[in-house]
């Protein structure tokens, strides 16, 4: 069984990219590399290896969904369990992203306090834990 250590966070939203990234290291003990593009993701991803992803849905550019296909299409990087943070969380919608390949959705506003916690309950849920 794999530890989750390293977590790459997509975001372009600068104050939400701080506040995850206190939330992960800061209480929940990760090891967080920040991206702030789909872009800058997909190389991050490479040179990082990233236990998990969080990404970002609406981004300018590459948004997350676009992201996740670029992501999904390189070997290495494949098989890594990946979740999106966005504040579009209808059922149909989350259905969505999930067809898409993501493990699971999270919801914007996010809980700090919680959101490690989340993220590994994902993670376990993914099969990667």
């Amino acid at each position: 069984m794999a530890d989750l250590r390293r977590i790459l966070y997509v975001e372009d939203e600068p104050d939400i990219r701080a506040v995850a990234e206190l939330a992960l290291s800061a209480v929940g003990g990760f090891e967080v590399r920040l991206c702030e593009s789909g872009t800058e993701a997909i190389g991050a991803a490479l040179d990082f290896r990233p236990d998990f992803i969080l990404l970002d849905v609406m981004m300018p550019g590459m948004d997350g969904p676009e992201t996740l296909k670029s992501l999904r299409s390189v070997p290495e990087l494949a098989v890594i369990p990946v979740a999106f943070m966005t504040a579009k969380v209808q059922p149909s919608e989350i259905e969505g992203y999930k067809a898409l390949g993501a493990s699971d959705v999270i919801a914007k506003p996010f809980d700090p306090m919680t959101l490690a916690d989340t993220v590994r309950k994902i993670w376990t849920e993914s099969g990667a834990g």
